[in-house]
């Protein structure tokens, strides 16, 4: 982490350089709201039903000051008393006092039981090794959230324990203690009129928010990374790179990674959002972070044919519009695509991911639907290092080789009660990025998608989330109708998947000596 520690000082030193640095203004300081924070289905069901507005479309998380800035300007007047009283559930969480030294503590202590230990029950039988489902269990949580606001800077270390990461495959950390915990979020972040610096752990998602990007998502548990913002709410630019864990190489030779990711996201009007970016993956035995690659204002591909270096980029562009009532949004990925085809290496199959997707709201019910697909080699390459991924999670999807089609809808069906219906089917190939890539002479036979045995999985289930004061109460049951199962052929399997979680949450704040 040298190589990150070093730019964090030099990036600080430059922000004076900046524009509006030399004085730093508060301009939207404050804590994000996390991706897995108990609120957020409730901010995306009235952003699809339109009571209020999107702060940073394309970009998840949120933050506190822009979320209660589009709840105060919400009009509610004709709104049923289910909505106005949610609003004002979430004003009452989020709005907090102002000053220029506050403080905040929030902390949490639960318990769940549920029929598997992974965050998503549609990654049952899916990877390389396959997920187990496991057995029924119960499970402990707590954490101590703090929030500090000086000025411009935020600082904030999120703590927490849970039991059920010494069962979830995606969790890297030692799974032997008694109590497996992390840190959720712990970062620093700097705002100024036209931008912002951030290092920390966070998770982050780009794209449109109902799953997750082709880039920079979820997927991972958060991990440490600087980013970097400059712009205006119409045209701004974003940079984010961080240094990933070591890998072998094909030779058995430990490869240092690094992966860096830029974004150009540009809002002609207020119906329309368009995103272009760029992520590279470089990686060597005696591998730096080229200050090239990390230039916000420089293109990857670029450097990377400029130099002569050998890096894995990615291209792809993230878009969202409203047609009337309607958002359409879509993404897409060119991760390797081979136009001249002269020689034998060159007739690898397509390396892309796709989405196209739809939102609209009737009688304030949010409906959303999308179709998605990953290639078979798509985040993968000959060279394992350059591979989209930290610690065998995807930096981006979590797997590859499969389309997924999704309708799902949302309705406060009391105040406090969100319930969400979800029809999805699954279609999963053999192929996975965690694989060996495939020699040329095999690309004339590797199938560009759904590779192999095709496992197909219906999954109907429904999501509910109910919160009265200090008590939540989550839940998610739905039931996966599976043939072709772990890829044997006509196998076939009726999976019951469930979770329901209690928690209750405390908090206080005030002004710092």
């Amino acid at each position: 982490m040298r190589t990150l520690t070093a730019l964090v000082v030099k990036w600080s030193l430059a922000l004076p350089a900046l524009p509006g640095g030399v004085t730093l203004a508060a301009q939207g300081s404050s804590p994000y709201v996390p991706l897995h924070h108990r609120a957020m289905p409730v901010v995306e069901h009235l952003i699809a039903t339109g009571v209020i507005t999107d702060p940073t479309p394309l970009t998840r998380p949120l933050r506190e000051s822009a979320l209660v800035q589009v709840l105060r300007a919400a009009d509610t007047s004709a709104a049923p008393a289910r909505v106005r009283g949610v609003v004002r559930q979430l004003l009452r969480e989020f709005d907090r006092e102002t000053g220029e030294r506050r403080y905040s503590v929030t902390g949490e202590a639960g318990a769940a039981v549920a029929t598997h230990a992974l965050r998503d029950p549609l990654e049952i039988g899916r990877g390389a090794p396959p997920r187990a489902e496991g057995k029924d269990r119960g499970f402990t949580t707590g954490g101590l959230a703090l929030h500090a606001r000086l000025g411009p800077l935020v600082a904030v270390t999120h703590p927490y324990f849970d039991t059920r990461l010494k069962d979830d495959p995606d969790y890297f950390g030692k799974k032997d203690r008694f109590i497996a915990g992390r840190n959720a979020e712990a970062y620093l972040d700097a705002r100024w009129r036209y931008g912002g610096l951030f290092f920390g752990s966070l998770d982050r998602n780009w794209g449109p928010p109902a799953l997750e990007g082709l880039l920079v998502s979820s997927s991972p548990y958060s991990y440490d990374h600087l980013a970097l913002t400059i712009g205006t709410s119409r045209v701004e630019l974003q940079a984010l790179l961080t240094q990933l864990d070591d890998m072998d190489d094909t030779s058995g030779t430990a490869n240092h990674r690094y992966f860096i990711a830029h974004r150009l996201l540009v809002r002609p009007g207020s119906r329309t959002t368009v995103a272009l970016w760029e992520g590279n993956v470089i990686a060597g035995p005696a591998r730096t972070l080229e200050p090239s690659f990390a230039n916000i204002l420089n293109l990857g591909l670029l450097v990377e044919y400029d130099q002569n270096v050998a890096v894995n980029s990615l291209l792809g562009a993230d878009v969202e519009f409203r047609l009337g009532r309607v958002k359409l949004f879509g993404q897409l990925l060119l991760d390797d695509f081979q136009i001249d085809r002269r020689t034998q290496t060159d007739r690898e199959p397509p390396q892309y991911g796709l989405t196209l997707g739809a939102q609209s709201a009737l009688h304030g019910i949010s409906w959303t639907a999308f179709y998605t697909r990953v290639a078979n080699l798509t985040y993968r390459t000959s060279h394992p290092p350059e591979t989209l991924q930290h610690r065998f999670v995807g930096l981006a999807r979590s797997f590859s080789d499969y389309d997924q089609l999704t309708l799902t809808a949302s309705a406060l069906a009391a105040p406090g009660l969100l319930l969400a219906p979800e029809a999805t089917l699954l279609r999963q190939g053999e192929g996975d990025f965690r694989l060996p890539y495939p020699p040329a002479s095999a690309y004339a036979t590797t199938p560009t998608i759904l590779s192999g045995v095709v496992e197909r999985t219906v999954r109907l289930a429904l999501d509910a989330g109910w919160q009265r004061g200090a008590w939540g109460l989550a839940g998610n049951g739905g039931v996966h109708f599976v043939r072709n199962a772990e890829h044997v052929s006509a196998a076939r399997e009726t999976r019951w998947v469930g979770r329901v979680a209690l928690t209750y949450r405390f908090g206080f704040e005030g002004e710092l000596p």
